[in-house]
């Protein structure tokens, strides 16, 4: 009986402590989840100057070995960290993440650019014990449009990608639409 019981604890134990590790690529996958927006108001020795549409891309992530972001310092090192970026095959910018801004026609067709301040676009660290190992989260990726007199409201939508620190390229999304300020 009290074999059994030992047994029976030991197997308890055993079982308990196991945890299933999922099994993702090492390649980042991205999932759309949501798109979102806010005016914010700009201001010059606090008197306001303007406004300016935040668009915020959610995107739910998973990678195999977790080698995602930068430190900030890596980011600041524009010598070694972002040209190890825009020279890896398929990307072309210094930025760990690639907004494609796509721009409704009048003909209901869509135009594709990436905005001159979507070329330096990084999120940070995101497992920062540094060992390999499977994540999961959410990312929330911006993208900034200034009001003017000369903007006009624009239908858009976005595509987005991450490239992680081995150079591997995550798979593109598309978001829904939202209407922002640009120029004609």
């Amino acid at each position: 009986m009290k074999l059994q019981v030992s047994l029976f604890i030991l197997l308890a134990v055993a079982s308990a402590s196991c945890v299933d590790i999922p099994d993702f690529s090492d390649t980042p996958v991205l999932y759309y989840n949501g798109i979102s927006q806010d005016t914010q108001i700009d201001s010059v020795n606090g008197s306001p100057s303007g406004e300016t549409e935040v668009v915020t891309i959610t995107v739910d992530f998973e990678d195999g070995d977790g080698d995602l972001g930068a430190t900030n310092a890596e980011v600041q090192d524009l010598d070694v960290f972002t040209k190890q970026y825009k020279n890896a095959p398929g990307w072309n910018l210094e930025a760990n993440y690639r907004l494609v801004t796509m721009i409704k026609r009048k003909n209901g067709t869509w135009s594709e650019r990436i905005m001159s301040g979507d070329s330096f676009k990084f999120f940070p660290r995101l497992k920062l014990d540094g060992k390999a190992g499977p994540i999961k989260g959410k990312l929330d990726l911006n993208a900034r449009f200034l009001k003017s007199n000369s903007t006009v409201p624009t239908t858009v939508k976005f595509k987005a990608t991450i490239i992680d620190r081995a150079f591997r390229i995550s798979n593109e999304i598309t978001t829904d639409t939202v209407v922002v300020p640009l120029l004609p």
